[in-house]
C-alpha cells in the first residue's frame, strides 16, 4: 500500500495526520513501540489527574476554602474533585464528533493541549483571600476541563496495542498499557512529596505546591507527538478501514449496545473504587486525622504504586495462562477480602504508622492485579463498528460509577462513623463486579 493510497483511504485524515505520516517509518510498527506510546500517553493523562487529585487533599482545602473546618473544606474539594468524572463522557461524545469531522490528529492535539492548559492554569489562580469565590468558580472551570480532555484524549491505542500484540502474549500488552497509571502517580507524588518535606508550611501553600501544576504543560506536549507518531501508522489506519478503531453515532450505540455498556462500566467497579481508596483517600485521612505527615506518606504511597507497576505486570502475565474472565473472578474475590477485613480491624490503619503502610502496599498490589485487566473487560461484546467509541464510554462510566465520587462518600461517612466504611464502601464494588461477571457469561477477550 503506497503513501497515496493511506492518506486516501482515510475521509477523516488531516494535513496534521498526514504529515506525521510522513516522518513515521514505512515498517510496520512492534508492539513494543506501540507499548511505549500508550504508556507515556497515559501517564501523562494520570499526571495530570493525580495532582490535582493530591492537591484536594494538602492544598486547595487551605487555599479556596478557608472559611471551612478542615473536614468540610476537604468535603467541597472532593465535590469539585468529581466534576471531572461527569464531565469526561460529556468530553468523549464532543471529540468524537471531532475525531469524525477532522480526524484523530486534531482530537488528540486539542483534547491533550486542553488538559496541559487546564492543569496548568491551576497553578496562577489566586487565592481565596484574593478574589473570593471567583477563585473556586474558576478552579471548577478548570477540572471540567480537565474532564472534557480526559474524554477525548481516548485514542485507542490500547486496542490497536492489543490487536498488534501475538494472540498468546495479548494480557500481557493489555496489562502494559494500564501501566501509566502508577507511573503517574509515581511523579505527582514525589513532586509534592519533595516541596511539603523541603518547604515551609506557609512557603508551600504560597507558592510550592503551584509548580507540579506548571509542569503539566510540558508533560503534556511530550505525549502529543508521542501518540501522534504512532497514530498515523499504517496499522493504525489499517484498523480504521476494518471499522475496529473508528468513531460512531452515540445514540444507535446506546440504543443498541446499552447492556453491553452498562455491564461494562460495572465489571471495573471493584478496581476503579479501589483505585482511589488506596490514593487519594488514605491521604485526606492521614491529613485531617493524624499526626504523620502528608509528605512523607505520599514516599510510602509512592513505593506502593512500585508495587503497583509489578502486579499490573503480573496480571498480564496471569490472565495469559488462566485467562483474563478467571483473573478478574479472582482479583474481586481477593478485593472482597480485603474489604472485609478493611471492616472488622479499622484501628489497624488509625493510629498505627506501620498499618497504614501495610493497608497502602496491600491494596497498591490488589489494585494493580485488578486494575491491569478490568479497563473495557467486555469491549470485544460491542459490535465491531461501535467498539471504538462504546469502549470510551465505557470507560467513562465505569469511572463515573466506581471512583468519581468515592473519596467524597468514603470521607464524609468515615468522618462520621468510622473506617470501618472504607471497607464497606469497596466490598459494595467488589460484590458488584462480581454480579456484573456473572450477567456477561460469555468468554471475555484481550481485544
Amino acid at each position: 500500500m503506497t503513501m497515496d493510497q493511506v492518506q486516501g483511504s482515510q475521509p477523516s485524515s488531516t494535513a496534521l495526520e498526514r504529515d506525521a505520516r510522513l516522518v513515521s517509518t514505512d515498517h510496520r510498527v512492534a508492539p513494543s513501540e506501540i507499548a511505549i506510546g500508550v504508556v507515556i500517553g497515559r501517564a501523562a493523562e494520570y499526571f495530570d489527574f493525580f495532582v490535582f487529585a493530591i492537591a484536594s487533599v494538602v492544598v486547595f482545602p487551605k487555599v479556596f476554602f478557608p472559611f471551612a473546618e478542615p473536614v468540610t473544606a476537604t468535603l467541597y474539594s472532593f465535590a469539585l474533585f468529581s466534576l471531572a468524572f461527569i464531565a469526561r463522557p460529556t468530553g468523549t461524545v464532543i471529540f468524537m464528533a471531532i475525531d469524525s469531522r477532522h480526524g484523530r490528529g486534531v482530537k488528540l492535539t486539542i483534547a491533550l493541549f486542553l488538559l496541559g492548559f487546564s492543569t496548568m492554569a491551576v497553578s496562577f489562580l489566586p487565592r481565596y483571600d484574593q478574589i473570593g469565590a471567583w477563585s473556586i468558580y474558576l478552579l471548577a472551570i478548570l477540572r471540567i476541563g480537565q474532564g472534557l480532555a480526559q474524554g477525548g484524549a481516548w485514542d485507542g491505542l490500547a486496542s490497536l496495542l492489543a490487536l498488534n500484540a501475538p494472540a498468546e502474549r495479548r494480557g500481557f500488552y493489555t496489562a502494559v498499557a494500564q501501566l501509566g497509571a502508577p507511573l503517574g502517580f509515581m511523579v505527582a507524588s514525589v513532586l509534592f512529596a519533595f516541596f511539603m518535606l523541603n518547604l515551609s508550611d506557609a512557603d508551600f501553600l504560597d507558592w510550592g505546591w503551584r509548580y507540579p501544576f506548571f509542569c503539566a504543560f510540558t508533560i503534556n506536549v511530550v505525549a502529543v507527538f508521542a501518540r501522534l507518531r504512532l497514530v498515523a501508522t499504517e496499522e493504525f489506519s489499517r484498523l480504521l478501514e476494518q471499522r475496529r478503531l473508528e468513531p460512531s453515532p452515540v445514540i444507535p450505540l446506546i440504543r443498541t449496545q446499552g447492556r453491553v455498556l452498562i455491564v461494562g462500566a460495572l465489571i471495573p467497579l471493584a478496581s476503579f473504587a479501589l483505585f482511589h481508596l488506596v490514593t487519594v483517600f488514605p491521604i485526606s485521612w492521614i491529613t485531617l486525622f493524624t499526626q504523620r505527615s502528608a509528605g512523607e506518606f505520599l514516599m510510602v504511597q509512592c513505593s506502593g504504586a512500585f508495587i503497583c507497576a509489578g502486579a499490573v505486570v503480573a496480571s498480564g502475565l496471569i490472565a495469559d495462562q488462566i485467562g483474563r474472565r478467571r483473573l478478574l473472578i479472582v482479583s474481586a474475590g481477593l478485593i472482597a477480602i480485603f474489604a472485609i477485613c478493611s471492616t472488622i480491624a479499622p484501628l489497624i490503619v488509625e493510629e498505627n504508622a506501620i498499618g497504614q503502610t501495610i493497608y497502602v502496599n496491600a491494596g497498591f498490589a490488589l489494585l494493580g492485579l485488578s486494575y491491569g485487566q478490568s479497563s473495557g473487560a467486555i469491549t470485544s461484546q460491542l459490535e465491531r463498528r461501535y467498539r471504538y467509541t462504546g469502549a470510551a464510554l465505557t470507560t467513562d462510566l465505569a469511572w463515573l460509577l466506581g471512583a468519581g465520587f468515592a473519596p467524597l462518600i468514603v470521607l464524609f461517612l468515615t468522618a462520621r462513623y468510622g473506617l470501618a466504611c472504607v471497607g464497606l464502601y469497596l466490598l459494595s464494588g467488589a460484590v458488584t463486579t462480581l454480579l456484573a461477571l456473572s450477567l456477561s457469561r460469555s468468554e471475555i477477550r484481550q481485544v
